[in-house]
């Protein structure tokens, strides 16, 4: 007998970490006004996904630290069933989005939540998000700051390590 496909919805968490100081401090900082400091997540099959600096994460929806997302989008539905979706994650997991390859600019939450919305959906995540590094690059304030930036791994406490480091006691 053959069973018919379930469409699962695919929504982007999006969270500021710089909770309003982005925006308030920006201009006299970067020169450039920029709206936050942006932390997604992709929100499928009842969880909650996102990559940082311990590798790809899960936790039932809004349950980081981060507390609930400031914006939801909706980016569409999947046909995708979670057992591909777990093995497509366990393989990022094991290859690019291994968490000593989070690079805070190049290679970071956004953009994990880009490549999985693609996979799941065809869609990216929207521009203002992924171009937010090369913004504050763009910028002499972000040029001196960069190897500071650079060293700081963001991995919000709250989710389980999806093929992490196991067992480091």
């Amino acid at each position: 007998m053959e069973q018919t496909s379930a469409a699962f919805s695919v929504q982007l968490y999006i969270y500021d970490l710089s909770r309003g100081m982005a925006r308030q401090l920006s201009p006299i900082m970067l020169g450039k006004q920029l709206d936050g400091i942006w932390h997604t997540s992709i929100v499928v099959y009842g969880e909650e996904f996102f990559f940082g600096g311990v590798g790809i994460s899960s936790c039932p929806p809004g349950g980081t630290m981060l507390g609930p997302p400031d914006n939801v989008v909706e980016l569409g539905s999947t046909e995708v069933n979670e057992e591909i979706f777990m093995d497509y994650l366990s393989s990022l997991g094991e290859t690019a989005y291994r968490g000593e390859r989070y690079r805070l600019f190049e290679h970071n939450c956004n953009t994990f939540s880009n490549e999985v919305a693609q996979f799941l959906t065809g869609h990216k995540i929207p521009s203002y998000i992924t171009d937010l590094p090369s913004e504050v690059l763009s910028t002499p304030f972000g040029q001196v700051l960069r190897p500071i930036l650079d060293s700081i791994h963001i991995a919000p406490p709250g989710g389980n390590v999806i093929n992490g480091p196991q067992n480091n006691s």
